[in-house]
């Protein structure tokens, strides 16, 4: 919802992943302006990638909020998937903010959910959404995220998770065989070494071995690619065991957080796949759940295909921390 432009001027926001960096200036309640990507490898440090992109817009904040691909408990924060390091405080005064708001980019994506329009969202397979209830969000990205949201007492609260790194779960003979091969290499395989975009060449290595079958290493990029064009059989296979797994990673968090408002599906890998994934084994399997496979099929799954949903999520957590303040203050 748009309205009147803040009257401190814009606030940034932003959406830090292992991979790329998204900004945006916020100049009203719900409005977006001057969005672009950064690639993080391109910048030393977190704070240069803010200030190259201030200086492209000609902007100046008082106010930011940073979705990031990592835990945030304290004022340390250290990247899981890429080299950045800072302390947010330290990082709030070398920018001149008033404030810096630092937030798991799973959970910003979760507080964007109750927002998203049918026009931004693919549902995939059946269910019906209880209102009310708990959503979970489930995301494959240069990571693996996981959050859930619900309601009460009147406003909308994240539940922030890292439940991408549980153990990896397989859930048939094949996907036994990747977690055997990669049991060579990692004495623990995690969900998110496997369902996550650098997961995708690992099973694809998995799968050549299982099958005995010569073939190269690839990218991510050219497997994808091969399997949605259906010119390679062993890219069209770790596709389709890509979206199986996430199917069994989306029936854990379904019953984890008992998720009766359904499950959606973001990050930087399904939104592309269209009608591969609609296809696919997801909801089969996440419908394969034993004794709750009929509670899991009345969970709706829905594919995120707005664009930049972490951006508004992110927005919209500054907007209540900063009307929390001011209501302390005054209190």
């Amino acid at each position: 919802m748009n309205g009147a432009r803040y009257h401190d001027g814009p606030r940034l926001v932003a959406d830090i992943g292992g991979t790329n960096a998204r900004f945006a200036l916020e100049t009203a309640p719900g409005q977006l302006d001057r969005i672009a990507t950064l690639a993080c490898a391109d910048y030393l440090r977190f704070s240069d990638a803010i200030r190259s992109y201030l200086r492209q817009c000609g902007a100046t904040v008082r106010h930011a909020a940073i979705a990031i691909a990592n835990p945030v408990g304290d004022d340390r924060v250290r990247m899981t998937n890429h080299d950045w390091e800072f302390s947010i405080s330290a990082t709030r005064d070398a920018l001149g903010l008033e404030t810096l708001l630092v937030v798991n980019d799973f959970a910003a994506l979760a507080r964007a959910v109750p927002e998203l329009g049918p026009d931004g969202l693919q549902a995939i397979g059946g269910g019906q959404a209880q209102a009310g209830a708990m959503i979970g969000v489930v995301g494959a990205g240069t990571g693996l995220g996981v959050a859930g949201v619900s309601r009460h007492d009147g406003r909308w609260h994240t539940l922030q998770s890292e439940g991408g790194h549980v153990a990896f779960s397989p859930s048939d003979a094949r996907e036994m065989a990747v977690l055997k091969y990669c049991w060579q290499d990692y004495d623990h395989v995690s969900a998110e070494r496997l369902v996550s975009g650098p997961g995708i060449p690992l099973i694809h290595a998995a799968l050549a071995d299982w099958r005995h079958a010569a073939a190269p290493s690839l990218d991510t990029a050219t497997i994808v690619s091969r399997a949605l064009a259906d010119t390679d059989p062993l890219c069209r296979e770790t596709l389709d065991c890509f979206c199986a797994m996430l199917g069994t990673v989306a029936a854990n968090v379904a019953v984890t957080l008992c998720a009766q408002g359904g499950i959606y599906i973001g990050g930087g890998v399904v939104p592309r796949l269209g009608d591969f994934f609609a296809k696919s084994a997801f909801r089969q399997r996440f419908e394969h759940k034993g004794r709750f496979s009929a509670y899991n099929a009345k969970i709706p799954t829905l594919v995120i295909t707005a664009p930049y949903p972490a951006l508004g999520g992110a927005a919209a957590l500054l907007d209540e921390h900063l009307a929390g303040q001011s209501a302390a203050a005054l209190a």
